[in-house]
């Protein structure tokens, strides 16, 4: 008998089902593990807790006042109006309002939409942009069913587990005194990033803005869930504002930048044949004695004339300086590669001279000598002794642009006439990133939305250059570890009023989106005209299997056929009584019976230009559901949905484009 038979038939004698299909998955992980790479202890899975679910038998159960960390199972009642519950092993018999809902990630859930708020700010066929406040790890799961390959962007801003930053791993803030900080870390990320690569299109970029401390471990995580090959590139970026800080290791981040699949991404700023045209076009004029003045102004007129053919980036950069530095008009940090420039650098405190790199340097022979005369160059180890502020550019690298944090700061401070959160991520800086990654009709989704300066970004940037970029936004409710302490003394606890008051959806991201589109703060005040902009909030919601009804479950899944139908235009919010609904973007047979009509009705939209993007087709039946899809014109996306909620979230959704 082989050793894995020996295992697999010990693993079939554990009688707990959840237990038994953990440890097959686990010992699956390791049997396919890689000899070389990031290795790391994948710990058990997260949980989260329901307060709003109710305690029914069976459930898994934990203290609502969080005093302990032990769950157990409800295994009946002591009164026939369950306000006292009988728990498994040890738990005894505990008050029902003292307990919460647990669920462990790996155990089925059913998640639903609710809509919190709607603010309708822009034309009625203008596209919507979405808030969901809920655990990302099941926001990711739903959207797996109505976002699968239609992503172009995924940006997050992780947790960079410094120590320092709150983060949270099954109802604990991990610090800097966990010693499994990293693997945790990388638990956390793994999880939702092998769901997060499934939502993007195959020319999808996906971006990792990340710091020193997890840097090279977030490298390895990403290339074996997307592939090594698929790396793009890696950005350093300076955000320090004081002269000191732009040298020192604290004050650069970083962007990983991946593509689902790299071959199909389009590069960045795509140079041929406009970029050596514009640096031997301002070489020229500044070698014929004009100025800088003089050179910009040929550079803008070169611009304007090919503006039609050329990457919409590389338009961008038209401001030229003495040096003849081609720099972007909105930041005036990030200057144009000038590719190929191969000449050898010296060191001249050691003599060590250093060959270019396979690309050439980025600028000419003159002014790299004044930024080595300059100390603005790293060279060999960093000395024992720091004597000058040279001294601290040793080994570090050489950022692609500056641009100050406290900027970020400000902002959101003006936004929402108070300071509410710290170091929220800049718009400016997402702006950058949304203008060379995503078309100007993408999709944009951001799964670790904090303060929601994602959707700022994207809206600033439609306002901009009057694209039609849809945001997803996903954040949670959570307090940092200083605010929940403070709380928790006070006896509140999370699903408490006064606890959730208090969580970053309800008081920064909410208020901040509403005030950048409304125009008017929390408080009344008046920050700005506003933005044109569709936005819906929405919160997370756990069905309980045991307590679903038909008319709930369409409640529940409403939203989300809404979102799977683009987020445009009006949504079908319940079942009407001829079977069948249609809007111009989406539509829903609710009974077979009613096809005649909505196939009708779908033919005479397509035959006006309007046909919807999918439709959705509840039956149990495989066989109903082709015939009713063989009804529909071709290229309209037919979905089958099964007549029980439950059921879509066990069983894999059917259908797909005619």
């Amino acid at each position: 008998m082989t050793e894995e038979t020996i295992l697999d038939e010990a693993i079939a004698r554990i009688e707990d089902e959840a237990l038994r299909q953990r440890i097959a998955r686990e010992v699956e992980l390791l049997r396919g593990s890689r000899r070389f790479g990031l290795v790391f202890d994948r710990h058990l899975p997260e949980s989260v807790r329901l307060a709003e679910h109710p305690i029914r038998k069976g459930v898994r159960v934990g203290l609502r006042d969080e005093s302990s960390p032990e769950t157990w199972r409800v295994v009946g009642f002591t009164d026939s109006g369950r306000q006292v519950a009988v728990l498994s092993g040890e738990g005894g018999e505990r008050p029902v309002s003292e307990l919460v809902v647990v669920r462990e990630f790996g155990e089925p859930v059913f998640p639903g939409l609710v809509s919190v708020d709607r603010l309708p700010h822009d034309a009625d066929d203008a596209p919507w942009h979405t808030v969901i406040n809920g655990e990302n790890f099941h926001v990711l799961q739903a959207l797996r069913s109505t976002h699968r390959g239609k992503v172009d962007l995924i940006y997050i801003d992780p947790p960079y587990n410094t120590g320092n930053d709150d983060w949270i791993y099954n109802d604990r803030h991990v610090d800097a005194s966990d010693r499994a900080k990293s693997s945790k870390w990388l638990s956390f990320l793994e999880r939702r990033l092998i769901i997060a690569r499934d939502l993007l299109k195959p020319s999808g970029v996906f971006i990792a803005a990340i710091g020193d401390d997890e840097h090279h471990r977030l490298r390895m995580l990403l290339d074996q869930v997307f592939g090594a090959e698929n790396f793009i590139m890696n950005i350093t970026w300076q955000g320090g504002g004081s002269a000191l800080a732009r040298h020192h290791a604290g004050g650069a981040d970083y962007m990983l930048i991946y593509g689902r699949n790299a071959e199909l991404v389009p590069r960045f700023l795509d140079p041929k044949p406009y970029v050596p045209e514009m640096l031997r076009l301002v070489d020229e004029t500044l070698a014929a004695g004009a100025t800088a003045a003089e050179a910009q102004e040929r550079l803008r007129a070169f611009i304007k004339a090919n503006s039609k053919d050329m990457p919409e980036g590389v338009t961008r950069f038209n401001n030229v300086d003495a040096n003849g530095i081609i720099f972007e008009t909105a930041d005036l940090t990030n200057r144009l590669p000038r590719p190929n420039l191969r000449y050898p650098v010296t060191d001249p405190d050691t003599g060590r001279i250093y060959d270019p790199p396979e690309n050439g340097w980025t600028v000419k022979r003159e002014l790299m000598e004044e930024w080595v005369q300059a100390g603005l160059i790293a060279f060999g180890k960093r000395p024992r002794k720091k004597k000058s502020l040279r001294d601290y550019a040793y080994n570090m690298p050489v950022p692609t642009f500056y641009h100050s944090r406290n900027t970020a700061n400000a902002h959101l401070e003006r936004v929402l006439g108070e300071k509410r959160f710290p170091f929220p991520k800049d718009h400016e800086v997402l702006m950058r990133w949304l203008r060379m990654t995503c078309p100007p009709d993408g999709l944009i989704l951001d799964f670790f939305g904090g303060s929601g300066t994602t959707t700022e970004a994207v809206l600033r940037l439609n306002d901009e250059d009057g694209g039609t970029r849809q945001s997803i936004l996903v954040t949670n409710n959570e307090l940092g570890a200083k605010q929940a302490k403070a709380l928790r003394k006070t006896g509140h606890h999370p699903g408490d009023p006064e606890w959730e008051s208090m969580g970053v959806f309800e008081y920064v991201t909410r208020p901040r989106i509403t005030t950048v589109v409304t125009g008017k703060r929390p408080d009344g005040s008046v920050y700005s005209d506003g933005l044109a902009a569709n936005v819906d909030f929405l919160k997370l919601t756990y069905l309980d299997p045991g307590m679903v009804r038909r008319g709930r479950e369409f409640e529940a899944i409403a939203p989300l056929l809404w979102l799977e139908g683009g987020a445009r235009g009006e949504r079908i919010v319940q079942e009407p009584e001829d079977g069948w609904a249609l809007t111009e973007y989406y539509g829903i047979l609710f009974s077979v019976d009613a096809m005649a009509p909505f196939a009708a009705a779908v033919s005479d939209a397509a035959q006006a230009d309007r046909a919807p993007r999918v439709v959705f087709i509840i039956t149990d039946s495989p066989t109903e559901f082709q015939a009713a899809a063989e009804r529909l014109p071709a290229g309209v996306d037919a979905v089958r949905l099964y007549e029980s909620y439950l059921a879509n979230y066990t069983i894999n959704v059917l259908g797909g484009a005619r």
